[in-house]
């Protein structure tokens, strides 16, 4: 089964790092505030670059440039696809913190130049 992980990036802005396997990748959106645990809840997910499979388990510092602070990892598992477009996704997690039917769906609200989608719990 494919893999998710949630990483706490402690930064110039504390967020969370939310990544997807997808196709050997780690699709990946930065994610403001706590990701949600149950209904009800709705988050920014703001789309930012794909990174390597490797990345999943790292924890540490990141000393220099974008991105510059601390990483835990906040939760991980794998997950179920039910199913993908371009504009949404719907999956099953199996975290330790983050479990059930999720969805992220990208919005057309905010800058344009941005990635922005909405993830919550349904």
């Amino acid at each position: 089964m494919p893999i998710f992980v949630v990483q706490f990036h402690k930064a110039k802005t504390d967020h969370y790092d939310f990544r997807l396997e997808i196709n050997n990748i780690l699709k990946s959106w930065a994610i403001p505030k706590q990701p949600p645990k149950r209904k009800g809840i709705k988050r920014l997910a703001i789309a930012v670059e794909n990174h390597s499979l490797n990345y999943s388990k790292f924890e540490g510092k990141i000393t220099e440039g974008y991105g510059k602070g601390t990483v835990k990892i906040w939760d991980k598992g794998t997950y179920k696809l039910e199913s993908k477009k371009s504009d949404k996704i719907v999956f099953y997690l199996k975290g330790k913190k983050l479990k059930g039917k999720y969805v992220l769906i990208k919005t057309k609200f905010g800058d344009k130049r941005k990635n922005n989608w909405l993830f919550f719990k349904v």
